[in-house]
């Protein structure tokens, strides 16, 4: 590397640090955001330790109970369902499977959304026309109707499911990667490193693509409660992860018989999707207020 190479690189870093901590002065100050992030991280730390937090496993029956939903209790928390279960438990395990949907889901649709909309952000001219008309293609599909066409002819698993999301999902983020390289490609510190030979994917990769990193990030934030919301609306219609493994989705659909006379079955699940997306909503609120340069 080039010793003026080397002085832009170390200038850059150096900005970068200041950069960072300025973003975290201002994320601080997001009350919301700072209390959503510890609702998500201990939601995701009990799902995670759910066989060491309940007595029960997730298909295990109180014979007992088998025949009606029995009510909240000091034994069952949230009460169990007409096969005995307790509900609780199957809450924290489908916890599991819908924020691992969510999370992989949003990882594989930023992928594909960075990746187009940085080619046609930096290239322009016809790769930018045929991608961003392939995007709008996208865009038009009623996305829900499709996944669960899609669904209908696979039957999906876990896997399978988190792929259709995420290649589905993808073109929000690719519309605000293409802005945001539409705005950079232009500035002097990239004119600059052109200047001193710097090869189109260095160029992409290692000066616009970190400075376009804040939106990105707050748009996998954002992806996040999207993908959950929609796991959730297939698998309450039956066309994501199959029972008995319980997800947040399955435990609505199954709890639709029991509505009137054991409304907890369908309310805690419920309220766990409720507060999950509000919490992501909220924290890529505090992120975008954070990450903005103007605040």
């Amino acid at each position: 590397m080039s010793e003026p190479a080397l002085s832009i690189d170390l200038q850059m870093a150096s900005e970068a640090k200041s950069t960072r901590a300025r973003v975290l002065e201002r994320f601080r100050r997001h009350r919301l955001a700072q209390i959503s992030l510890v609702v998500l991280v201990l939601m995701a730390a009990a799902a995670l330790a759910a066989p060491w937090l309940t007595p029960y496993t997730f298909d295990g029956q109180d014979i007992e109970l088998l025949g009606r939903p029995t009510p909240p209790s000091w034994q069952h928390l949230m009460g169990t369902d007409q096969l005995g279960r307790d509900n609780a438990t199957r809450v924290l395990y489908g916890a599991r499977i819908s924020l691992l949907v969510g999370l992989l889901s949003a990882l594989i649709s930023t992928s594909l959304g960075t990746l187009v909309g940085s080619l046609a952000g930096f290239y322009g001219g016809r790769t930018d026309a045929i991608l961003m008309r392939a995007t709008d293609v996208m865009l038009s599909i009623p996305i829900l109707p499709l996944v669960i066409v899609l669904s209908g002819f696979t039957r999906p698993n876990l896997y399978m499911l988190v792929f259709i999301i995420g290649v589905l999902s993808w073109m929000g983020t690719a519309r605000l990667v293409r802005s945001q390289f539409l705005s950079l490609r232009s500035l002097d510190f990239v004119e600059a490193a052109r200047a001193l030979g710097g090869s189109s994917n260095r160029l992409m990769f290692t000066h616009i693509l970190p400075n376009a990193l804040g939106p990105i990030l707050v748009s996998t934030t954002l992806a996040v409660g999207g993908a959950i919301l929609l796991e959730s609306a297939l698998s309450f219609f039956g066309f994501g992860v199959q029972p008995p493994t319980p997800t947040w989705g399955n435990l609505l659909n199954a709890a639709r018989d029991w509505l009137d006379t054991a409304p907890w079955l369908a309310t805690f699940p419920g309220l766990f999707i409720l507060i999950t997306v509000l919490a992501v909503n909220f924290l890529g609120d505090g992120l975008r207020d954070a990450l903005d340069s103007r605040l």
